[in-house]
C-alpha cells in the first residue's frame, strides 16, 4: 500500500499569491514610480550601469492591458549561492505564470548555479518535472553554484548560451553577490544590443538582502523557525539537566539577524548581537567577561547551566579582530603566494605575524591556536576570511572558562562550568518552506515572469505588506543598482548590493535589548518546537517575530 507523508502531502499545498496578481496575465501592468538613485557611490555606478542605472520602482497592478505577455517565450533560471528554503517554489511560480501566459513557452533550468548558463548545461522544466518540487526543501531540482560571472570571456560565453538558445530572459535566484552578478548582466546585454532581460529574486537565510521594499529575503521565516525549534530544545535539556552551558553558533554570515531572532523566539541566556559589539567597540576581552559575569551571578543561585547564542560573524565585528581580520585579507591579496609558500600551518602562521603591524601581531598571537589556524584557511570567492569556518563558539567557551578560573582563584566564584557546542547551520538551509515561504517564494517567482512580461530588466523581485496575509501583498519590483554601493573587493573597489545589518534603532533590537537582562537572572526559556503547516493561522502561518516587529503589528 503506498504511505502518504509530509512530502506527498506537501505537493498539493496551494501557495496563496497577491490579489493584484491573481488574474489574467495580459491585464497585469505596471504602476510606475520616481527614478531611483543607489544608496551611494553615485557616480562610479552610473558609469558602470550606464544603460540601467536609475529606473522608476515599478509596483504590477490588475486591470490594464499588456498585449505582450501573451507571446511565447524562453526563461532561464538559476539556482546561485547557498541554499535556503522555497528556491523550489520560486522556480514553481515562474514556471505556472509563463505557462498561464503562453503554454508554448519554455522554462530552462541552467544546472549548478550560473556555471551552467556559462557552459550551456541545462535541463527544461516541465509540469512531470515541476510537480516533483512543489512545496519542498533544497535546490536539487537544478542544483546551485558560487561562479560568478566576472570575466569577459564568462560574458560572452553566457551571452552566447543565450542566443543560441533563444532565451527571452534568466531570472537570478540569488543573495546579495548573486543579484549583483545578475545587475552586471542585465548591463552587459543592453550595453551588446541583446534583448536578454535579466530579473532577480531575494534569496538568502541570512536575512541581509532586505530594505524598505524587500521585506525579508526568502528562506528567512523557515531558517529560523527550525534553528528557534533546536535552540528550544536545547533550552528544554539544558533545563532538565540543570549542569551544562550550551554555547551555540547560529548561520548568518555577517549580519546577526538570524541570532536575534532566534533569541525573540527563545529567550536563552545570553545572546550576542555582532552589530552592538561594533557600535560600542567591545573588546573581546568585554564580550568574555560579560558572559562570565552571567555565569557567576547565576552559579551564586546553584544555577550553573544556561544557553548562549553566537552570531556567526562575530569576530569580524569585534573591532580590534575586525582590524586584524582586514590587515589579514590585504596581506592575502598582496602575497597569496608567499603565503602558500610558506608550506606547513606553523610556517605559515609564523610568516604572517612577520607581515602584521605590531598591534595585529600582538592581537594574533593572543588568539587560541585553533582560532589562529581558522583565520589562515581558504579564502571566499572575494579574497576574504571565511567567518563561517571560524568556531567562535569553542574559542568563547575557552576564553570564559580562564576568566573564571582566574575568578576562583581570587575567590569571587566558585560554581561549575561544563560546556557543550553547537553549529546550527546546515540544519536550516533545506528545510520544508514554512506555509510563509512557500506563499512568499510562489509569489516572488510569479511576480518575476510578470516584471518580464512587462518588458523590464536590471530589478530584483518585491513583495510588500508581508507580515499580513496574502490578501493584503502587493507585488512589483525595484532596481538592482538602487541597492548598491562600491566596495572594497580583491584589492579594488567593486559594485555590491550592501548587506542590511541589523538596525539597533529598531523594534526588533529594542525588544531584545528591554528583555535579555531578565532572560539572564532568571530561566525564561521558550520552546517553540517544530514548524506547524495545519492548524489555526496563529500556529502554522505566523510570520517572524522581527517582521511583526519591523511592521508594527506586535506591541
Amino acid at each position: 500500500m503506498k504511505q502518504s507523508n509530509l512530502q506527498t502531502i506537501r505537493y498539493r499545498y496551494e501557495p496563496k499569491l497577491p490579489p493584484a496578481i491573481r488574474g489574467d496575465i495580459a491585464s497585469i501592468t505596471l504602476a510606475p514610480g520616481d527614478p531611483t538613485e543607489a544608496l551611494s557611490d553615485r557616480e562610479a555606478l552610473r558609469k558602470t550601469f550606464a544603460h540601467t542605472y536609475g529606473k522608476p520602482i515599478a509596483m504590477l497592478q490588475a486591470g490594464g492591458s499588456n498585449g505582450a505577455a501573451e507571446k511565447p517565450r524562453t526563461v532561464g533560471v538559476i539556482l546561485s549561492g547557498g541554499q535556503a528554503p522555497g528556491g523550489h517554489n520560486v522556480i514553481a511560480g515562474v514556471f505556472d505564470a509563463l505557462k498561464r501566459a503562453n503554454p508554448r513557452s519554455r522554462l530552462l533550468g541552467f544546472l549548478g548555479g550560473p556555471s551552467g548558463l556559462v557552459e550551456d548545461k541545462k535541463i527544461e522544466i516541465t509540469s512531470e518535472v515541476m510537480d516533483q518540487y512543489r512545496n519542498t526543501g533544497g535546490f536539487d531540482i537544478i542544483g546551485s553554484g558560487r561562479t560568478k560571472i566576472e570575466t569577459a570571456e564568462q560574458f560572452a560565453a553566457a551571452r552566447k548560451t543565450c542566443r543560441d538558445n533563444k532565451i527571452d530572459a534568466v531570472i537570478v535566484i540569488g543573495g546579495d553577490d548573486s543579484n549583483t552578478n545578475a545587475a552586471l548582466l542585465a548591463e552587459y546585454f543592453v550595453a551588446q544590443g541583446d534583448t536578454t532581460q535579466v530579473i532577480g529574486v531575494p534569496k538568502t537565510i541570512d536575512g541581509d538582502l532586505k530594505n524598505e521594499y524587500i521585506e525579508t529575503s526568502f528562506g528567512f521565516d523557515t531558517a529560523v523557525k527550525t534553528y528557534s525549534e533546536l535552540v528550544g530544545n536545547i533550552e528544554r535539556d539544558a533545563n532538565s539537566a540543570r549542569k551544562y552551558w550550551h554555547f551555540i553558533r547560529l548561520m548568518g554570515r555577517s549580519a546577526s539577524h538570524i541570532a536575534l531572532e532566534c533569541a525573540l523566539q527563545t529567550q536563552p541566556t545570553f545572546c550576542i548581537i555582532s552589530e552592538e559589539v561594533a557600535q560600542k567597540k567591545q573588546t573581546l576581552q568585554e564580550i568574555v567577561g560579560a558572559i562570565a559575569d552571567v555565569v557567576a551571578a547565576r552559579a551564586r543561585k546553584g544555577e550553573n547551566f544556561g544557553v548562549v547564542l553566537v552570531p556567526e560573524g562575530l569576530i569580524e565585528f569585534i573591532p580590534e579582530v575586525g582590524l586584524l581580520i582586514g590587515e589579514i585579507n590585504d596581506i592575502m591579496a598582496r602575497d597569496a603566494a608567499g603565503f602558500a609558500a610558506a608550506g606547513t600551518p606553523e610556517a605559515q602562521d609564523e610568516w604572517l605575524r612577520t607581515k602584521l603591524t605590531g598591534e595585529n601581531a600582538s592581537i594574533f598571537a593572543s588568539l587560541p591556536r585553533d582560532i589562529r589556524k581558522q583565520l589562515l584557511m581558504d579564502r571566499d570567492p572575494h579574497g576574504n576570511v571565511q567567518v563561517s569556518l571560524i568556531e567562535t563558539e569553542k574559542m568563547l567557551i575557552e576564553m570564559v572558562r580562564e576568566d573564571l578560573e582566574r575568578r576562583g582563584k581570587a575567590g569571587t566564584y566558585a560554581g561549575k562550568f561544563s560546556t557543550q557546542n553547537h553549529f546550527f547551520g546546515y540544519e536550516g538551509r533545506c528545510a520544508f518552506p514554512s506555509n510563509f515561504d512557500a506563499d512568499y517564494c510562489y509569489s516572488l517567482g510569479y511576480a518575476a515572469f510578470l516584471l518580464i512580461a512587462n518588458g523590464l530588466t536590471g530589478y530584483i523581485s518585491s513583495v510588500r505588506h508581508t507580515a499580513l496575509p496574502a490578501e493584503k501583498w502587493v507585488a512589483g519590483g525595484i532596481p538592482l543598482t538602487m541597492m548598491m554601493t562600491m566596495e572594497q573587493r580583491h584589492g579594488e573597489k567593486k559594485p555590491v548590493i550592501r548587506k542590511a545589518l541589523v538596525e539597533l534603532e529598531g523594534a526588533p533590537f529594542r525588544r531584545f535589548a528591554e528583555h535579555r537582562e531578565e532572560w539572564a537572572r532568571t530561566t525564561s526559556f521558550v520552546y517553540p518546537g517544530a514548524i506547524q503547516y495545519f492548524g489555526p493561522d496563529e500556529v502554522c502561518n505566523m510570520p517572524t517575530v522581527t517582521l511583526r516587529l519591523e511592521q508594527g503589528l506586535e506591541a
